[in-house]
């Protein structure tokens, strides 16, 4: 068996153009114009790119961007400050604080700090208890991200067994929320899993988000299983050159999946969309009009 390549770069081309259209057509019926502000502290290079392409994907699409750049001795109450600002702003529909933050400053204060209507990364605690209780409208990128794909080239999961290896806040959890949302039978494994070549080898849909490259052997996936592979890992090759590999050991797991997300090209594709998906959202929301078509 050769596996169908799950194609994330296409589904996220898709999903912009339709964000670009709603965009245009928002501002033109209501004069709204969706603003996202990323709070940045510190010079993390791949931070400041992540942060400059989701400013970028956002004035493509019409939004307005601001961008908040922080000294990496910044105060925790000066990050706040910025926050509690922007919260205030009506202009601003999302607020993104890039990730890590320096030591200095807790990453829960910060959050603790931000409006839960304006958290287009669905970090704060309410976003997640609203996920929890199936009232979310703001939902973590990288599992939207997931459930998107699943939808385009999987359709119903209904009663699939789904196996997700990581329980991070980030991405773990609210993924095995959306996917028992969709009425999979839902799996966690971490660290402590005992027999995960087992449980992997039960799940129709294996998610994989450990942060390990290739660990997630070809002989562990489900024949005609699907594969999303969340892992973003740099590897140094024996010439001396570094590429990107998942946590999924690809060449074999293809030889038995129905369908496989490639690394790079598949899930990372979909996050900073997903991203500006949100704030479209919570540009609508807070003027209280339909969202269901977004």
């Amino acid at each position: 068996m050769t596996a169908t390549l799950i194609d994330g770069k296409a589904v996220a081309a898709r999903l912009k153009q339709h964000l670009y259209e709603q965009t245009a057509n928002l501002k033109e019926a209501h004069g709204l114009v969706p603003g996202l502000a990323t709070v940045l502290v510190g010079a993390d290079p791949a931070s400041e790119v992540y942060v400059r392409n989701k400013n970028k994907m956002a004035q493509s699409l019409g939004f307005t961007s601001r961008s908040h750049h922080l000294s990496a001795d910044a105060r925790e109450a000066e990050v706040q400050d910025v926050v509690r600002a922007l919260n205030t702003d009506p202009s601003i529909h999302g607020i993104l604080v890039q990730m890590p933050l320096p030591p200095q400053i807790r990453e829960a204060a910060v959050l603790d700090t931000l409006d839960p209507a304006k958290d287009v990364d669905a970090l704060t605690a309410a976003n997640a208890g609203l996920l929890l209780s199936g009232r979310a409208r703001l939902v973590s990128c990288t599992p939207m991200g997931v459930m998107l794909l699943l939808k385009e080239y999987v359709g119903d999961i209904a009663g699939q067994e789904a196996l997700v290896i990581g329980r991070s806040l980030l991405f773990g959890k609210p993924a095995a929320q959306l996917l028992l949302a969709a009425n999979a039978t839902v799996t966690m494994a971490h660290s402590k899993s005992r027999n995960l070549p087992e449980l992997c080898r039960r799940a129709d849909i294996l998610v994989a988000a450990i942060g390990r490259p290739q660990f997630v052997q070809g002989d562990w996936v489900k024949p005609g299983g699907v594969v999303i592979d969340v892992g973003i890992n740099r590897v140094q090759g024996t010439d001396g050159t570094s590429r990107l590999v998942g946590d999924v050991a690809f060449s074999a797991a293809a030889e038995r999946a129905r369908a496989i997300t490639p690394v790079p090209g598949g899930v990372g594709a979909m996050t900073i969309v997903c991203l500006m998906r949100n704030t479209l959202i919570a540009a609508m929301l807070a003027a209280g009009l339909d969202t269901t078509l977004i």
